[in-house]
C-alpha cells in the first residue's frame, strides 16, 4: 500500500484536538507503543530510508496489546514522503523477532511512543509524543492518498503546505542537532 505523508513539527496538542474534535474528527486510536526498528548489521535499510518493525501497540480505546510486523520503504520524499508500506497483525512479537533474526537482521533501537489518531475526510491525522530521549517535541503526521485532502486537513488545523515536511524523524532529529543523544546513533 503506497501513502501519502507529511509532518508538522512542534505542535501545540491542546489546540489540535480542540479543532479536530470541533470539526467532527473522529478518535480512531489512543495508544503507548514500543518501536523496535531491525535493520541488517550494515544497516542498509535505513540508509535507504526504509526499516523493519515489530511495533507493540498497548490500546488504551479497547484495552489490549496488539503485535504489528511492518516493512517500510520510501519511494519518494519530495514534496510529500511517499512510503511503501506491508503490514501484518502477529500473535507475538517472539515470533516476528524470530522472523527478522532468521533474515539476518539484528535490532537497531526500541523507542516509546503515545500516539493519539483521528480519522477526518478520508486522513489519518496522528499526535505522537515521543519519550524525551528519543524526540522531546510533539509532532502530527498526516497520511492520506491525494494531495488535495492533505492541504485540506493542513489548512484545517492552521497551518500552511510550508509548515510540513516530508522529512524523516532522523532527518528532522540529525537536523536540530538531537540525534546523537540516541545511543544508537541511528
Amino acid at each position: 500500500m503506497q501513502e501519502l505523508e507529511t509532518r508538522i513539527m512542534d505542535i501545540d496538542v491542546d489546540n489540535i484536538r480542540t479543532i479536530l474534535l470541533a470539526n467532527g474528527a473522529e478518535k480512531v486510536k489512543m495508544e503507548d507503543q514500543v518501536n523496535d526498528i531491525y535493520d541488517f548489521e550494515d544497516g542498509r535499510l535505513l540508509s535507504q530510508k526504509g526499516y523493519a518493525r515489530i511495533r507493540t501497540v498497548s490500546d488504551l480505546l479497547n484495552s489490549k496489546v496488539v503485535y504489528y510486523m511492518t516493512t517500510k520503504k520510501m519511494l519518494s520524499q519530495e514534496r510529500f514522503k511517499v512510503m511503501e508500506e506491508n503490514e501484518t497483525i502477529i500473535d507475538n512479537k517472539q515470533a516476528g523477532e524470530g522472523i527478522y533474526k532468521s533474515l539476518g537482521l539484528v535490532l537497531k533501537e526500541s523507542n516509546n511512543k503515545y500516539r493519539e489518531s483521528y480519522k477526518l475526510n478520508d486522513c489519518l491525522i496522528e499526535i505522537d509524543i515521543n519519550d524525551k530521549n528519543f524526540c522531546p517535541f510533539p509532532y502530527l503526521e498526516i497520511e492520506t492518498t491525494s494531495e488535495e485532502k492533505l492541504e485540506k486537513i493542513v489548512k484545517l488545523l492552521g497551518y500552511t503546505l510550508e509548515d510540513t515536511t516530508s522529512q524523516t524523524i532522523y532527518d528532522i532529529l540529525s537536523e536540530r542537532g538531537l540525534l546523537n543523544k540516541n545511543p544508537k546513533g541511528i
